[in-house]
């Protein structure tokens, strides 16, 4: 769109009063117009000499005003500083969704068509306003997996680096986080209270070994925390069996 208000632009200079190349003078219009647009009232459309030229974000035309008068690379300039501004918002709107990495606000604005310099501007951008972090991102990734789906480290690190984290980060926030025993034994806590009506020890391991297989842990790792469910599992159902013979009975 910037493009082709660019070169509308461009078509509309090149009239009988442009002046002599030998000049050296530009071409100027006057701005007749600048209205709010009805779909987007963030934006304005800009009109020289009476036509409509191009739109503009409201922060880009906020120093515009009527019978102002604009020269090509002024308009030029304007329209770079539209579309970095549009890319930005954009890019803020994909983060209030939830935590990004920098490749992923990349592969974003990539694929809804931006250029690679003005997805670097606005990049730049996020990281020195804070919006953007990896080493926060990545803290933030792990923080979650460990609460909600505790994984192996195995598995963090390729979740990670699926999201182009730079290794020395993944390095930094795996070395702090809770080691393996402390995960394995999280994840099997979790998955052990649907198995808690197995009684078959064989059936119990499997899926809980399976599962915990999934979850990225090696069966090494996996056993003891298996066994300590396995016991637990005992218990809670003999417990149960001893509350309902006493209910039976009346007790």
């Amino acid at each position: 769109l910037n493009q082709f208000s660019l070169l509308f632009f461009k078509i509309l200079t090149k009239s009988p009063k442009r002046p002599n190349s030998k000049t050296g003078v530009l071409m100027t219009r006057t701005i007749s117009s600048i209205k709010m647009q009805r779909k987007n009232t963030n934006r304005v459309s800009i009109y020289l000499d009476g036509i409509y030229s191009f739109g503009l974000s409201k922060i880009t035309a906020a120093w515009l005003k009527v019978g102002q008068n604009l020269e090509e690379d002024e308009v030029e300039k304007l329209l770079s500083e539209d579309e970095i501004e549009v890319a930005y918002q954009r890019a803020l709107r994909f983060l209030s969704f939830k935590s990004r990495s920098i490749a992923e606000i990349t592969n974003k604005l990539k694929t809804l068509g931006f250029s690679e310099n003005i997805i670097g501007i606005v990049c730049a951008r996020l990281i020195e306003k804070g919006y953007v972090d990896d080493k926060n991102f990545a803290e933030t990734w792990v923080e979650n997996r460990n609460v909600f789906r505790p994984r192996s480290h195995r598995i963090l690190r390729w979740e990670l680096r699926n999201k182009k984290v730079a290794e020395e980060i993944i390095d930094s926030v795996l070395d702090v986080t809770d080691p393996e025993e402390v995960l394995v034994r999280m994840a099997a806590e979790k998955y052990a209270r649907k198995l808690i009506s197995v009684e078959t020890k064989e059936i119990f391991y499997r899926r809980l070994i399976s599962f915990l297989g999934r979850r990225g842990f090696s069966y090494q790792v996996a056993i003891p925390a298996v066994n300590e469910m396995w016991q637990a599992n005992i218990q809670i159902r003999t417990t149960n069996l001893i509350m309902e013979n006493e209910v039976n009975n009346g007790e």
